[in-house]
C-alpha cells in the first residue's frame, strides 16, 4: 500500500519505517529540511532501539522516503496519517496547530479518495475539526473529493517503541459509520493485516472513543505511578518496605505488577502532557476531576523526593559538596530529557550550593542542551554541573552517589571501586535498584525510595 506520513518525530518516524518494513511504500514528509537533510543522509536524532536500521534497512530499499514536498506527500499516499506534535499550550490544552496545518495541507491539494489517519495524541473532537478544515480547502478549490476521517492513537513506550508496533497489544482504530468510512475501514483492516497475523489485536469503535481511549490509558498508567510513590513516602514514614508491598499487591491479578514501581517521578514527552490535557478537557466540558490533579501534584512532589533526602542527610546549605549523578534521561532505552526528573534535581543541588559530576549512558548531548536551557539565566550556576564519560568518573571524591534513570548498566556495579572512589560510601537510589541488606553488608549507606529511610 501507499502511504504517506506527515511529521517525522518520534511517532512518525517509526511509524513509517515499522510500516516500510512489512512492504508498504512510505512517504515521510517533514517541512525542516534539516531534518529532511539528515534522515536522507542517515542519521536520526533520537535514541530508540533498533530503529536506526530499520530506517537505513528500508531507506536503501526505495520503501522509506523522505521529502518537504507537501505535494508529492498528499499526493502519494492512499493512507494519510498526521503524526505532529501537539505540545501542551500555555494553559494546558494540546496545541492543534500544526495538526491542523497537516489538515489544510491534504485538503488543498488532495485529488482522490484518502483516508486521513489520526496518530498524533489529539484531544476528544478533533477528528471533526480536521474534517471541517478539509472540507473548507476542497470547497475553496471548487472540488469535490471524497475522504474519511480515522482516529488511530499509538501507544509505543519510549525505550521499546520498535518493538510495540512490530508486536503490539492492541490496535485502536476509530471509524465511524458515514459512506466513505467503510471504505476507509477496509483499508486500514488490509494496512494492519500483518501486524495481527497471530491473533486478532485491532479494537474497532467510534472516533471519539478512540481519542479518548489514548489519553485514558496514560492518565491510568501515571495514576498507578503515583499512587505507588505515594505510597512509598508513607512506607518510608512507617518503616515498611515498598518493594515487599509492591509483590505483595502485584500478584493479586486484579492489580498486576505493571507501573508499579516506586521512584522519583515520570516524565517524558507524553504522561504530563496527556494529563494535563485531559484536565483541560473536562474544564471545558464543566466537568470537575479529582484524581488526575492530584496524580500531577504528586508528581511534581516526587520529583523534589531525591533532593530533599540529600539536604536532609547533608544539610541545608550543600556549599563545599560533591554528588555523582547517575541517569539523567526521563526513563532508560531513550535520550529524551523533556520533563526528566534529574533536571528537578540538578536545580535543587546547584540553588543549595553543591557542585555535581553527572552521566548517562546515552542522553549526554541533549542532557547539555536541556541543563543548559535551565540554567540560561545562570551560567555561574551552570558551571558547577560537570558532564563526565563515564559512571565511574563521575564518583571521583563525591559525597553521595544518586540514581535517577534506571539504566542496566547501574545495576550490578563494583561496589568496592564505588567506596575507593567516593568520598563517602554513600547512595541516594531514586529507582530502588540495589536491596538495602546487600548495601549495609557492603558497608554502603543507603538511602531507597520507600525502603524505610526518611521521606517527605
Amino acid at each position: 500500500m501507499k502511504i504517506t506520513i506527515i511529521g517525522t518525530g518520534y511517532v512518525g518516524l517509526v511509524t513509517g519505517a515499522c510500516l516500510a518494513e512489512v512492504g508498504n511504500e512510505v512517504f515521510c514528509l517533514d517541512i525542516d529540511p534539516d531534518k529532511i537533510e539528515q534522515l536522507n543522509a542517515g542519521h536520526i536524532s533520537m535514541h530508540e532501539p533498533g530503529l536506526l536500521d530499520l530506517v537505513a534497512r528500508n531507506h536503501a530499499a526505495g520503501r522509506l522516503t523522505f521529502s518537504t514536498d507537501v505535494a508529492a506527500a498528499v499526493a502519494h499516499g492512499d493512507i494519510q496519517f498526521i503524526a505532529v506534535g501537539t505540545p501542551p499550550d500555555e494553559d494546558g490544552s494540546a496545541d492543534l496547530q500544526y495538526v491542523l496545518a497537516a489538515a489544510r495541507n491534504i485538503g488543498a491539494h488532495m485529488n482522490g479518495f484518502r483516508v486521513i489517519v489520526n496518530k498524533s495524541t489529539v484531544p476528544v473532537g478533533t477528528a471533526d475539526k480536521v474534517r471541517d478544515v478539509i472540507r473548507a480547502e476542497i470547497a475553496q478549490r471548487g472540488s469535490d473529493v471524497a475522504f474519511s476521517v480515522v482516529s488511530n492513537p499509538e501507544f509505543l513506550k519510549e525505550g521499546a517503541a520498535v518493538e510495540d508496533f512490530m508486536r503490539p497489544d492492541r490496535i485502536v482504530i476509530g471509524c465511524d459509520n458515514r459512506p466513505e468510512d467503510e471504505k476507509a475501514r477496509t483499508m486500514m483492516r488490509k494496512l494492519y493485516a500483518p501486524f495481527n497475523r497471530n491473533r486478532e489485536r485491532t479494537f474497532w469503535m467510534d472516533v471519539r472513543s478512540a481519542e479518548f481511549t489514548k489519553y485514558a490509558a496514560n492518565a491510568m498508567l501515571a495514576t498507578r505511578i503515583s499512587f505507588m510513590n505515594e505510597l512509598a513516602n508513607l512506607a518510608d514514614k512507617v518503616g515498611a518496605d515498598i518493594e515487599a508491598v509492591r509483590h505483595g499487591i502485584g500478584s493479586d491479578p486484579r492489580i498486576g505488577y505493571s507501573f508499579l514501581y516506586a521512584g522519583c517521578g515520570y516524565g517524558g514527552s507524553c504522561f504530563p502532557k496527556d494529563v494535563r490535557a485531559l484536565e483541560k478537557t473536562a474544564l471545558e466540558h464543566h466537568q470537575e476531576l479529582l484524581i488526575l490533579p492530584a496524580v500531577e501534584a504528586v508528581n511534581r512532589r516526587q520529583k523534589q523526593v531525591l533532593g530533599k533526602k540529600v539536604i536532609r542527610r547533608f544539610g541545608k546549605d550543600l556549599s563545599g559538596r560533591h554528588f555523582a549523578v547517575w541517569g539523567l534521561a526521563f526513563k532508560p532505552n531513550t535520550n529524551d530529557m523533556r520533563e526528566a526528573p534529574s533536571r528537578v534535581l540538578l536545580q535543587q543541588l546547584i540553588s543549595a550550593g553543591a557542585t555535581v559530576a553527572v552521566y548517562d549512558p546515552v542522553a549526554m548531548p541533549e542532557a547539555e542542551r536541556a541543563i543548559s536551557a535551565d540554567f540560561a539565566a545562570k551560567p555561574a550556576a551552570h558551571a558547577r554541573v560537570r558532564f563526565d564519560h563515564s559512571a565511574m568518573d563521575t564518583l571521583r571524591d563525591a559525597d553521595a552517589l544518586i540514581i535517577v534513570t534506571e539504566w542496566k548498566t547501574f545495576r550490578s556495579p563494583n561496589l568496592d571501586q564505588m567506596k575507593t572512589l567516593l568520598k563517602s560510601p554513600i547512595i541516594f537510589d531514586g529507582r530502588n535498584l540495589f536491596e538495602p541488606a546487600v548495601m549495609a553488608d557492603a558497608g554502603i549507606e543507603y538511602h531507597g525510595i520507600g525502603r524505610s529511610s526518611p521521606a517527605f
